[in-house]
């Protein structure tokens, strides 16, 4: 897995979550709703990546980069977004904690192919 390595001077806004226990309720959308937000976010003014991980107990952590606080503001307030918000509170989620930071320094490493 390749992760991005945000510009500096971004926003990260970092999403931890619990999933709902899904015992017979199969995955209720949430696979296909993760895509459309990923793709949404994707095309928003201001978007600089996106990467997530989610262990085998259902605890999500997402990290959404963007060029400055406005469009940070913006991507929470888009209507679909907003709507599939809600749509987690009701069906996917038990919790989840939402932090914003600034990201003031950034770098990556990849081992090279052999």
């Amino acid at each position: 897995m390749t992760f991005p390595c945000p510009p500096e001077n971004c926003i990260a806004v970092i999403f931890v979550s619990q999933r709902r226990d899904e015992g017979d309720r199969g995955d209720d959308g949430y696979g296909e709703a993760a895509i459309a937000m990923e793709q949404l976010a994707a095309a928003q003014t201001g978007y600089a990546g996106f990467v997530a991980v989610r262990d085998e107990n259902g605890v999500g952590i997402a990290i959404s980069y963007w060029r400055d606080e406005a469009a940070a503001k913006a991507w929470r307030d888009q209507p679909d977004h907003s709507r599939i918000r809600d749509q987690g509170r009701a069906d996917w989620y038990d919790s989840y904690a939402v932090s914003v930071a600034a990201v003031s320094r950034s770098y990556a490493w990849q081992r090279d192919a052999e």
